[in-house]
């Protein structure tokens, strides 16, 4: 049975996330490793480099011949052979020599370091010579393993994949990944007032933005987004609709899960479903519900849109990330320090997430308020850059500290 009272955003979105199954693995080539979320800890199969090899175009040499050379004072050396990238020089690097080398090959045996070729030059009469007019530097070899060590792990189970991961994981041999099966999320909005966008509107109507902003939020957070058709507020369409379910990992719903008489989603789980929660103490966002019908876990949405794109934060993305085995924080998690350039007031009983601007100064980051913070305002969450937290009945006065939630990161 649900609680009466309605629960902390924090307490709900625990809840959520300890409910989220654990989902099976497999493992996919690189070029599909985009967003996905590692599965098991990946280790080097390789050193990287693999040999000592130069930072720079120029000439390998050893450090001890090249003492005090100047432009005034230039050293000869005898150039005995070149190791382009890919293919070393075969031989030693002997006292008065220098193998011309090229930025990524293999540093020869007996040379310790390299002159730039900016500061070299070959006299016109002596090809087989170079005159060098700086000293050699040991900083511009590259030391084996300096990036990568075998065996060692870098990458870590939990971890989202991004460009440089992959990049990273490609450097240390592997051509595929072990990642998370992504969750399947099956989202069904609700009422008689929504029609699809695209067809022309009559009054009262309202387009389904709703499906279109959960839809993306589902898959920036690395789930597969199954849509299914939007019903009115009747409730056998509900239950015709909700038969092909059975295949979700989560049903997420928008809209119904209010007080009205035509909150039909509430009612449904009420009557044939678990209710494990049904109510926040939340603004916006206050008519949230969790539970189940069947075997599948239901998340009901509040349906105005600002509200239904705030609880997904909160809550959808708690329960994907713990069906994903995230390690970062889930978006009502990942905080921000800031100060108020203005009073920031709180709703009596609720904690409030204002959407916000940022400003960056000498002194850090301050936050305004958009003007308008209705529900049904969904322009404020694109114009939006953050979510000022502001706990139950609490004013934060202009200048003090708010922890705020960056919107980027969790958008896209």
């Amino acid at each position: 049975m649900a609680n009466e009272a309605p629960l902390p955003p924090a307490e709900a979105a625990r809840i959520v996330r300890e409910a989220a199954p654990a989902l099976e693995t497999e493992r996919v080539p690189l070029a599909e490793a985009l967003g996905r979320i590692l599965a098991a800890d990946v280790a080097s199969l390789c050193d990287h480099p693999t040999a000592d090899n130069s930072a720079v175009d120029g000439y390998a040499c050893r450090v001890s011949d090249t003492a005090r050379a100047s432009p005034g004072a230039p050293v000869r050396l005898r150039l005995v052979g070149e190791a382009p990238a890919g293919r070393p020089f075969h031989g030693v690097v002997g006292a008065g020599e220098a193998v011309r080398i090229f930025t990524g090959a293999v540093v020869p045996p007996g040379a310790d370091g390299v002159v730039p070729v900016e500061a070299t030059r070959e006299p016109g009469t002596a090809a087989d010579t170079v005159e060098l007019l700086a000293e050699a530097r040991g900083s511009d070899v590259r030391p084996r393993g300096q990036d990568l060590l075998d065996g060692r792990v870098y990458l870590k189970r939990g971890e989202r994949l991004h460009a440089g991961k992959i990049g990273l994981a490609a450097a240390m041999g592997h051509d595929r990944l072990e990642v998370v099966r992504r969750p399947r999320v099956a989202l069904l909005t609700t009422g008689d007032e929504v029609v699809a966008p695209g067809r022309p509107l009559v009054t009262g109507q309202v387009y389904d933005s709703n499906e279109a902003s959960l839809t993306a939020l589902g898959r920036a957070a690395g789930a597969d987004m199954v849509r299914l058709p939007s019903v009115p507020d009747d409730a056998a369409s509900l239950r015709g609709a909700l038969a092909g379910v059975g295949g979700a990992d989560l049903l997420l719903t928008s809209g119904g899960v209010s007080m009205g008489r035509y909150d039909l989603v509430r009612d449904l789980l009420f009557e044939e479903g678990t209710v494990l929660f049904w109510k926040l103490a939340l603004k916006p966002g206050g008519p949230a519900l969790f539970g189940r019908l069947g075997n599948v876990p239901v998340l009901g949405l509040p349906g105005n849109p600002v509200s239904s794109m705030v609880v997904f934060l909160v809550l959808a993305r708690a329960f994907i990330d713990g069906a994903l085995g995230r390690t970062d924080p889930s978006p009502y998690f990942d905080r921000r320090p800031a100060r108020a350039r203005v009073p920031l007031a709180a709703t009596r009983g609720k904690e409030t997430l204002l959407r916000v601007q940022l400003f960056e100064d000498a002194g850090g980051v301050e936050v305004a308020p958009l003007p308008n913070q209705s529900s049904g305002v969904l322009r404020s969450m694109a114009e939006a850059d953050a979510l000022a937290v502001i706990p139950p009945d609490r004013e934060v006065g202009a200048g003090e500290p708010v922890a705020v939630i960056p919107l980027a990161p969790h958008l896209r």
